[in-house]
């Protein structure tokens, strides 16, 4: 009877006799599976997190667990770190080797543990993407219909590009807000200050269209106050702006995180658009 692929497979690795590291990473890994109910996800992970570590040790003939020691380990980060790895990576390779030793001496195959006193990692924070002045032009041109709602999005996206208000102060301008003999916005920023942001001429355009051709047409109420409102009549949202950000970044081809780094060059001065 002709044995299946898989049972090949595994034949054909049992055939292959495991090193002192293999068989120590091979019960580590069971343990997690069977009695700390890993998932399967994270423990392939891990396994493949091991795969890279036990060939880093092989390289400084470093045969069997008991033989590794704190530097090792640390070097092994620091090789890492020093090729670029993301923070995420680090965090969980940190995690698989303290486990793996903590294992090893746990069952006695090693005296000691070498990564028990490994520091923390500081993640940080990962930054936003910076877009260029090329992918800026290209989000700011989506809204290039002639209604209501792409005539509202283009004043928003150049308001927002121009002045670098944050995305709460910008959703909560009103209409009285816009001061067109300083060419400015009065903003209500945190601790209820108030400050002048001056904006750009193609901001002023874009808000004299939507004023004039698309507001009277959204508004439901005569005396709604907002500057930008929604389909239903209502002040936008934080959400409902940042769902128009990536609907228009779709369209433009732009991935990730959204950060516009430059001010409009015909604007006042130039300011950071952090659409927050």
């Amino acid at each position: 009877m002709k044995k299946s692929k898989a049972l090949q497979n595994a034949e054909s690795r049992r055939a292959i006799p495991e090193d002192a590291l293999e068989r120590a990473s091979r019960l580590w890994l069971e343990s997690l599976a069977l009695l700390k109910r890993v998932s399967p996800r994270t423990t392939a992970a891990y396994r493949y997190d091991l795969k890279d570590y036990l060939g880093f040790l092989r390289a400084r003939d470093l045969a069997t667990p008991d033989r590794v020691q704190a530097k090792d380990v640390g070097d092994y980060l620091l090789m890492l770190r020093r090729a670029g790895a993301a923070a995420s990576t680090l965090a969980r390779r940190r995690s698989a080797l303290r486990g793996f030793h903590a294992h090893c001496h746990r069952i006695g195959i090693a005296d000691q543990d070498p990564a028990a006193a490994l520091p923390a990692l500081k993640l940080g924070r990962r930054l936003p993407k910076a877009l260029a002045i090329e992918e800026i032009e290209r989000l700011l041109a989506q809204p290039g219909e002639q209604t209501p709602l792409s005539l509202r999005d283009r004043a928003l996206l150049e308001l927002g590009y121009a002045s670098g208000l944050r995305v709460s102060e910008l959703v909560g301008l009103d209409r009285a807000s816009i001061l067109w003999e300083d060419r400015a916005v009065r903003v209500l920023g945190k601790g209820d200050k108030q400050r002048l942001v001056p904006f750009g001429r193609p901001a002023a355009e874009a808000l004299r269209a939507y004023l004039d051709g698309a507001r009277p047409q959204l508004a439901r109420r005569a005396n709604e106050e907002a500057l930008f409102l929604n389909r239903w009549g209502r002040r936008l949202s934080r959400m409902g702006f940042w769902k128009i950000l990536a609907g228009y970044a779709r369209r433009a081809d732009l991935g990730g995180e959204l950060f516009i780094q430059h001010g409009s060059s015909s604007a006042p001065r130039a300011r950071r658009a952090s659409f927050r």
